[in-house]
């Protein structure tokens, strides 16, 4: 692997949301800040809405690392559940054991829903918080939305005893169009929709991950580079990470110090969700850059000193 090639501690591209290696960019900040205005100001459902890639689950795993001791947190990442499940589930990352059903039954819902109901209670009477991050959220079934929803009617006359903070695809929205969860649409008083870096973040971003990683020396990838990496990956971060971390080892593979456009290129060509039909043009457009400099050089020697 090429860690010692180029003087890193580990893999600066994981695709693991690893919250060490969250990136302020302009999106993903604002969206944090939202998130942290929301939750502290008791709202009860806050929605982050983002395609593929761009960072939604590192968001969420930031939002839990920002919160202090006063929310109890709990973390549902795969809400494809019916509703007894996700209650089963909520007790569970609340601390609770479910009451134990019939022979080789489930738990009646209803005593789950008054075991997490008095759970909540109890945590409000601590002066504490409690707050379910459900990542992609797009998955959950509309009428386990609703049962959610009929959980977040729980308040005192202070403030709601339970926050929701929803993350998912934009499918999400589309499923929230649904009639029988309009009332639940009405209750989002927070949404905030996720982008990709900018085109001028980019760069930033490389040196960023580069750094936490452990790399200490000048920029690492070419302007050209970063380019054709930026064109290629229309700056979503999770199609970053993939083609950095290819072009990485094509540039480690020819012994190089330094990632150049034709690592770059090698890269995408070998990741299907940057493949195009536009690769000729790119390898085009690198011969003519390579034309140039010969003629630039070639010309450089031919004037009179």
């Amino acid at each position: 692997m090429y860690l010692e090639h180029f003087a890193l501690r580990e893999l600066p591209f994981s695709i693991t949301p690893d919250t060490s290696y969250f990136f302020a960019s302009g999106s993903s900040q604002e969206a944090l800040n939202t998130l942290l205005i929301a939750v502290r100001t008791g709202e009860g459902f806050i929605k982050i809405v983002g395609e593929v890639g761009t960072g939604k689950s590192l968001l969420c795993r930031k939002l839990m690392a920002s919160l202090g001791e006063e929310y109890q947190v709990a973390y549902i990442p795969n809400p494809y559940l019916e509703p007894l499940a996700l209650f089963t589930e909520l007790a569970a990352e609340l601390g609770l054991e479910p009451p134990e059903g019939g022979p080789g039954a489930p738990p009646p819902t209803h005593l789950l829903v008054k075991l997490i109901s008095q759970r909540l209670l109890d945590i409000a009477a601590e002066g504490r918080f409690a707050v379910v991050c459900l990542d992609e959220a797009q998955a959950m079934p509309v009428e386990t939305l609703e049962a959610l929803r009929l959980l977040t009617n729980l308040e005192t006359e202070k403030r709601k005893l339970l926050q929701v903070v929803i993350f998912g695809q934009p499918e999400l929205e589309e499923k929230l169009d649904h009639p029988s969860v309009r009332q639940l649409k009405q209750r989002i008083a927070f949404d905030y929709r996720l982008g990709p870096l900018s085109r001028a973040e980019l760069g930033y971003y490389l040196h960023h991950r580069l750094v936490v990683a452990g790399y200490r020396g000048g920029p690492l990838f070419t302007a050209a580079a970063v380019r054709l990496l930026r064109r290629r990956t229309r700056c979503v971060p999770r199609l970053v990470n993939i083609v950095a971390h290819k072009a990485l080892l094509s540039a480690y593979g020819k012994g190089r110090r330094a990632v150049g456009a034709w690592d770059v290129l090698s890269a995408t060509q070998d990741t299907a969700a940057t493949r195009s039909a536009a690769g000729w043009q790119d390898r085009a457009g690198l011969l003519l850059l390579v034309a140039l400099s010969l003629v630039v050089a070639t010309y450089g020697w031919m004037v009179p000193r």
